[in-house]
């Protein structure tokens, strides 16, 4: 459903309420002391989008792409909107409403948003390469410790330049085993290189690709991680399901204040600590000197995760095992 609107009292909104930053471009063809105004949207549940706005509104017309059966819709400054059926978890969904307030004045929303999630699998980050050698790409390795999907699950990495928390990648809905691997390959190397949401595993044909997991790509070839990086995994409401921090010199004085706040956030969510367990600092975060594309930084998948250094090593030369089963033998420098 699209629409032109040349009315007094009217506005157009396009903005953006899926998960991560929004972005909004506002439009007033009139203004007023108390001006209408769309403030956010959200799935509340896998059948129930809220909309909300500065004060009440009317909503005349809803509609979705894809389209979604609508059962009911509840008025007022929180618009309260009740599928007919579960949308499928975290797919992109495109709402274009039309609502008036009790002086009539209109205003048009056309936003994006996920759908819910519930079924995020419990997960580790399991294996990381942070460095290129052509054709093989840095990547990020997951473990999957329970069954779900992983639609709207996104993957941060904080490190050098990226000072600010930036969604690396948004994995759209696939369902997951449990004990099943998935790898972010941190830049794309060639055409061979195939996003696997089918259940072909062994579709991708690019560097380090696995035939038994399944291969994502970020396009593009900036590098995005180094050896002093934070990395992470958020669900839709900003909740941190694993994490890592590394540092390539004990002695780091994380001048950066980006590494001080990224500790404390993982502290508070309860997602990464140091072995004494309190905050992170570069003593205790994962050391990452002496990796190379080979010789990776892994998870000791045989004992308990502690959320901290202590799970970790460095495997030794020619070892990464992307899409598998991490190799026990460990790099003495």
């Amino acid at each position: 459903m699209k629409k032109i609107l040349f009315l007094l009292g009217a506005c157009i909104i396009f903005s953006a309420c899926s998960t991560g930053d929004a972005a909004t471009s506002t439009l007033m063809l009139k203004s007023s002391s108390q001006a209408l105004v769309f403030l956010n949207c959200r799935a509340v549940s896998e059948d129930v989008i809220e909309f909300e706005f500065s004060q009440p509104v009317k909503v005349t017309s809803l509609s979705f792409d894809p389209v979604l059966s609508i059962d009911s819709v509840e008025d007022g400054s929180t618009v309260r909107v009740k599928l007919a059926q579960s949308a499928e978890p975290g797919i992109m969904l495109i709402a274009d409403l039309l609502a008036e307030d009790s002086k009539k004045n209109t205003i048009n929303v056309l936003v994006s948003l996920r759908s819910r999630n519930n079924r995020m699998p419990d997960l580790v980050i399991n294996e990381i390469c942070t460095e290129y050698s052509n054709p093989r790409a840095e990547f990020v390795e997951l473990k999957m410790m329970s069954a779900g999907n992983l639609g709207a699950m996104r993957l941060v990495i904080l490190g050098n330049t990226n000072a600010t928390r930036r969604t690396i990648y948004e994995f759209l809905p696939v369902e997951v085993k449990k004990d099943e691997y998935v790898v972010l390959h941190l830049r794309t190397t060639d055409t061979a290189s195939r996003n696997e949401y089918g259940s072909n595993l062994a579709e991708s044909g690019g560097a380090n690709s696995s035939p038994t997991a399944r291969d994502f790509w970020i396009p593009g070839s900036t590098k995005l991680i180094h050896k002093t990086s934070v990395v992470y995994v958020l669900d839709q409401d900003d909740n941190v399901l694993a994490a890592v921090m590394l540092s390539e010199e004990p002695g780091d004085s994380w001048s950066r204040d980006y590494f001080t706040e990224a500790a404390e956030f993982l502290y508070l969510q309860d997602a990464w600590k140091s072995a004494d367990g309190n905050i992170c600092n570069p003593s205790n975060a994962v050391m990452s000197r002496g990796t190379t594309n080979t010789r990776t930084i892994c998870r000791d998948e045989t004992v308990k995760n502690t959320k901290t250094s202590a799970d970790w090593y460095i495997t030794h030369t020619s070892s990464a095992t992307p899409g598998r089963e991490n190799n026990p033998r460990r790099y003495v420098p």
